[in-house]
């Protein structure tokens, strides 16, 4: 399910989350057995269970 694509998210990516779009793009800062820690502009650092969000990679210019 989720897992897969957030799996692939690595320190450093940025990434959005489309149920809390008011935090803004955040910058995954590790990704440790589907406990994804992400430094969002609008709230700071969040953890996110990825087994129940579903992060959007962010692709800027």
């Amino acid at each position: 399910m989720s897992d897969n694509l957030n799996a692939m998210l690595e320190p450093g990516m940025l990434v959005q989350n489309p149920a809390r779009p008011d935090w803004g793009t955040g910058q995954v800062q590790s990704n440790i057995g589907g406990r994804i820690t992400v430094n969002f502009r609008e709230m700071g650092k969040m953890v996110i269970d990825g087994s129940h969000v579903m992060l959007i990679p962010v692709f800027e210019a």
